[in-house]
């Protein structure tokens, strides 16, 4: 068992963090499955990856369940957990890596449980329709219709190729000069006409309860939150760091992370922002890796 849990954690940690967009919730999912494996008869395990993935997306499912009740009294928008960017010597764990993108995070968090099951098996595992339906304990039938359901939510066509594509280094460094430099024009030449931006502070610290929409409303928000930083008695430093496959930005209070931001780039401007302040989504955040 532990060489199985040392072949396969990466793995079933990727997909229970697809599945539940909480590090914490992957973690304790991927260990309550390998504690219950100790148990299972050994001829159940001939092929442990397909058995392994079927408990630890089951074991995802109720959790997701449990997580909905919870995030109707969240205060304000609930935001994904960020995660540091797997290693190198780990992407082969997640067939289609760019789908821990942070924008596909939050779209898979328009799906039911079963829908975004299907979703992430299919798409970023790989899996086959019948390997799916085994591990849902579905109809192979039901599972295509499922998958249908979850393109169609997303706003991903039958045919196109499933991608949401982060915004890169050059975006954010942009992005952040044009922040500190105070430039009006050069924030608004940035950011697309329907831009809108989330932020996460879960009722724990300030935060926007409701998205911000347009583009004038996004640029004082985000003004306001630059003109506000002198006023801290901490010193506040900036960071790139990668995290979720891109570049995000990580603002710390001396040496505690007050926020994380994320962009989203669609069509050369940026169509979504994300910023997550809830101070229990950011125990994992590590010290900037850019320059």
């Amino acid at each position: 068992m532990e060489e199985l849990y040392e072949q396969y954690k990466t793995l079933l940690f990727s997909l229970a963090y697809q599945l539940t967009g909480s590090a914490a919730d992957a973690e304790d999912a991927v260990q309550d499955v390998f504690i219950k494996a100790c148990d299972v008869h050994p001829e159940r395990l001939e092929e442990p990856k397909a058995y392994l993935c079927k408990m630890v997306t089951n074991r995802c499912l109720d959790l997701l369940k449990s997580a909905r009740r919870k995030r109707e009294t969240y205060v304000g928008p609930w935001l994904p957990e960020p995660i540091p960017t797997p290693g190198a010597d780990t992407l082969d764990a997640v067939v289609r890596s760019d789908l821990l993108s942070y924008a596909m995070l939050v779209l898979l968090e328009r799906l039911t449980p079963a829908e975004r099951a299907v979703f992430v098996l299919r798409e970023a595992l790989e899996f086959d329709y019948p390997d799916i339906a085994e591990a849902l304990g579905k109809s192979e039938a039901n599972c295509r219709k499922l998958m249908s359901r979850a393109r169609g939510k997303m706003g991903i066509g039958e045919e196109e190729r499933v991608s949401a594509e982060p915004a890169g280094e050059m975006w954010v460094r942009r992005f952040l000069a044009a922040l500190e430099k105070g430039d009006v024009d050069s924030v608004l030449a940035l950011l697309a006409e329907d831009v809108v931006l989330l932020s996460d502070g879960g009722g724990k610290v300030k935060a926007a309860t409701r998205p911000i929409d347009t583009r004038d409303r996004v640029l004082h928000f985000l003004l306001g939150l630059m003109a506000k930083a002198p006023q801290y008695p901490k010193r506040i430093r900036f960071e790139l760091a990668a995290l979720n496959g891109q570049t995000s930005l990580v603002v710390r209070e001396e040496d505690a992370v007050s926020f994380v931001a994320f962009l989203h780039v669609e069509r050369d401007a940026i169509q979504r922002i994300y910023i997550v302040r809830n101070p229990d989504k950011l125990t994992r955040i590590p010290e900037g890796e850019l320059a």
